[in-house]
């Protein structure tokens, strides 16, 4: 027996890339995509096609440029996501815009018109997860959404505040970030590597898990963001794990049995339940450092991503319209 098919065992395996091929290969259950994971799949020349699809609805839509390559990166999202669920059993994240991080509106508007985009195309919305960053603005526009069917994943996760409003907000899905919480405090340290059985990012969603199990929430925890093998390895059991296909070649060339490390039927938590008001969510994650500068850090980042697919869009645009 692989790793891989070890962990399967325990838990849902998600891979994280908008590489259609890479995903047949490796027989997850669910993917999630991002700006720049479509970016670098966009230039491969197996999916020119739905480049080119993505384009003529962009055309075809009309108005100034800048509206056009905000369609053309609509269609691309769903045209991936829509393939890719060909090949998936499970579901899709599609993300919205990092620049809809702190608009709780926007977020909704955008959520809304990706599904209806989705099941113009015949697939269910049950298919699909949007993708919301998790500031306080994203956790109230994913538990208005939850509310009409469409559910949510919540990532740049890296606070107990965050992941505690999440649940109360009743999101489908969290993602938590071990690898870049793991970045963090090896930076603090000085650059050294720090002990398996110290990683502060496992440690984080390992307590995340057990508060949720405790407390009976149903949203589920999907770890994300791997740096290494034993990251995934500590965490077996956990819900969802969302993984690189890199990482994925690691544990599939790799004979051997996972111990199952989080089990609901064994979970405690010694946290008290939280119920966080706007003031207190805001002050209980401004508490936290890593969080505040993470989740800072990945909104710019996942915006950076999302302008370098932008630009692609008005490249494309321009070519085809002239």
């Amino acid at each position: 027996m692989t790793l891989l098919d070890s962990l399967k065992q325990y838990t849902t395996v998600v891979a994280d890339t908008g590489d259609i091929d890479a995903i047949r290969q490796h027989r997850p259950q669910d993917a999630t995509t991002n700006p720049s994971l479509l970016f670098h799949a966009a230039q491969m020349p197996a999916y020119r096609h739905l480049v080119d699809e993505a384009t003529e609805i962009a055309s075809d839509h009309g108005g100034s440029h800048d509206r056009m390559a905000e369609e053309f990166i609509d269609s691309l999202f769903v045209l991936f996501g829509t393939e890719i669920l060909k090949v998936v059993p499970g579901r899709v994240s599609t993300e919205v815009a990092a620049s809809l991080s702190f608009d709780t509106p926007g977020t909704v508007a955008k959520a809304r018109k990706l599904i209806a985009m989705y099941e113009k195309k015949g697939v269910s919305r049950q298919r699909i997860l949007i993708k919301v960053a998790s500031t306080w603005e994203g956790i109230q526009a994913a538990n208005e959404l939850e509310g009409e069917g469409i559910h949510c994943n919540l990532t740049l996760l890296f606070s107990f505040a965050q992941a505690a409003a999440c649940a109360e907000a009743g999101v489908t899905l969290i993602s938590p970030f071990v690898g870049r919480i793991y970045d963090w405090y090896k930076k603090e340290n000085g650059g050294k590597e720090i002990a398996p059985d110290q990683d502060p990012g496992v440690a984080s969603v390992t307590r995340i898990y057990n508060y949720y199990k405790k407390y009976g929430y149903k949203t589920q925890v999907m770890g994300a963001s791997f740096r290494n093998p034993n990251q995934i390895v500590r965490l077996a059991g956990c819900d969802l794990l969302t993984i690189s296909p890199e990482l994925l070649d690691q544990l599939e060339q790799a004979d051997g049995v996972l111990e199952r490390r989080l089990d609901p039927k064994k979970a405690e938590s010694n946290e008290p339940q939280l119920r966080l008001s706007e003031k207190a969510f805001r002050w209980m994650h401004n508490e936290d450092a890593m969080a505040t500068e993470k989740l800072a850090e990945g909104i710019r980042k996942f915006n950076a991503d999302a302008r370098k697919l932008q630009e692609y869009a008005l490249s494309q645009v321009a070519e085809k319209v002239g």
